[in-house]
């Protein structure tokens, strides 16, 4: 097994890249699809249940919040800790990386037990602070309630996955949410809709999907076929491993828990300007945004093996030509997006709801929301690099940016200016063209400095 564990590992430091890119980023890829599903496949059942699906699909958008809170801890700890393991099994220590392993497993545990309860005591009033109304209270309360019992299966699904994916083991890693997916897709309409039991029913099924696809990846990490092991060692808090953590792994946090601040600041400006109706537009066009974003980000998660190995290595010239082939990748993604998006909204729409007046204002409303992802693969590819590169700072700064630097002041901003609900939709490409332009420019000024042309 340690033979075909270090060919992974020569793989990432001499395959030729365009075939390996290919290789470790579509498994990655397949992998971000399946994990969107989960919560997709719930909004798509949920918005078509008869006279009142356009209601609970409002009420399930506003536990959006919560729900990418919690996928944010289990970024913190494993977008933080995978890299630098990369990062150290290039440079031949593997100890190290299994420490990171460790530590990167207990930091989940402990935040997994901390968000439960605390959701658990607040949950009420925190989503009618998110955006919820009267009407639509009763869905989020009752999804929510259910779907924070999994928390603990989200946190180890989501946040150890990506330490498989370190090791090259690309197919694996798509394995382990592909699982879970899939089952979700089966039980969703089984739960929804056989056992009657709505909003709830979905909750059951995603936790139910989740728990599988978590006992799926600690059983490999624990397992004689994973290069990086679990060990019981390695659990103690090792202090100073889980500072080096926290340090990278706040950038990934940001990214993920401003999604949930965003989605607060659009949800409640939506309901003051324009109500319901306008708030089950924004759950519908962050779907569609899943489904152009996390793809992208499979791409990128799955060529940052690459990149750390060979940064650890101190290759820069891999590190050099595969940021580049990145860049053109994840711009080619976001460019289709954007004339598909600009193309058929309203088709997009309806897959989500067939109620004709909410489908009519998503449709209006999607193509000016999006009309800045044409330039968003830039940003994702630099932000991508600087963390393969274990640059926390830059890391940080980039993930700060767009979201709590732009966009949610212009979203406060611009209806306030405008007068109208028009303002907060046009917030989004605003802000998103201007960090990837700074993403882009600041990559291009650092790159020198951090992958010098001489290389070993």
């Amino acid at each position: 097994m340690a033979r075909i564990n270090r060919s992974s590992e020569e793989a990432l430091a001499s395959a030729p890249i365009g075939m390996l890119m290919l290789k470790l980023a579509v498994p990655a890829v397949a992998a971000q699809v399946i994990n969107m599903l989960y919560n997709i496949v719930d909004r798509i059942y949920i918005g078509h249940i008869p006279e009142v699906g356009r209601t609970a699909l409002t009420g399930l958008g506003i536990t959006f919040p919560i729900i990418m809170l919690i996928s944010a801890f289990a970024a913190f700890a494993g977008m933080g800790g995978a890299p630098l393991a990369s990062i150290r099994l290039g440079a031949g220590d593997r100890d190290g990386a299994e420490k990171i392993l460790g530590s990167s497993t207990t930091m989940l545990l402990c935040t997994s037990v901390v968000l439960t309860v605390l959701f658990s005591i607040i949950k009420e009033p925190v989503l009618m602070a998110f955006g919820a109304s009267a009407d639509t209270i009763g869905y989020a309360v009752d999804y929510i309630s259910i779907y924070l019992l999994g928390t603990i299966f989200v946190q180890y699904a989501l946040g150890l996955n990506t330490f498989i994916s370190a090791q090259g083991k690309a197919m694996v890693a798509m394995c382990s949410v592909l699982i879970g997916a899939v089952l979700n897709i089966i039980l969703d309409p089984v739960f929804i809709f056989v056992f009657n039991m709505g909003v709830r029913g979905a909750a059951i099924a995603t936790v139910i999907s989740q728990g599988i696809s978590a006992c799926w990846v600690v059983g490999f990490l624990c397992s004689g076929r994973s290069g990086l092991r679990i060990r019981r060692a390695n659990l103690r808090p090792n202090w100073s491993v889980i500072s080096k953590i926290a340090a990278l792994g706040v950038a990934p946090f940001i990214m993920q828990s401003t999604e949930s601040l965003v989605t607060v600041v659009l949800n409640t400006g939506l309901q003051r300007y324009g109500g319901d109706l306008y708030v089950g537009t924004l759950t519908i066009m962050q779907s569609v945004m899943q489904m152009v974003v996390m793809p992208t980000q499979g791409i990128t998660q799955g060529v940052q093996p690459l990149m750390s190995y060979n940064y650890g290595a101190q290759n820069y010239q891999r590190v050099r030509k595969t940021f580049k082939l990145l860049l053109k990748v994840t711009l080619t993604v976001t460019v289709c997006a954007f004339l598909v998006v600009s193309l058929i909204p309203e088709q997009l729409a309806l897959i989500f709801s067939d109620d004709p007046e909410l489908v009519e204002l998503t449709g209006t409303m999607m193509p000016i929301f999006f009309g800045g992802i044409w330039a968003f693969g830039a940003q994702m590819a630099c932000q991508s690099a600087f963390m393969a590169m274990g640059q926390a700072k830059t890391s940080l700064f980039l993930a700060l940016l767009r979201k709590v630097i732009l966009l949610i002041p212009l979203a406060l901003l611009l209806p306030w200016a405008m007068g109208n609900v028009l303002g907060i939709y046009i917030a989004e490409p605003v802000a998103d063209i201007l960090a990837s332009s700074t993403t882009l420019t600041l990559f291009l000024f650092q790159r020198k400095k951090l992958l010098p042309l001489e290389t070993n």
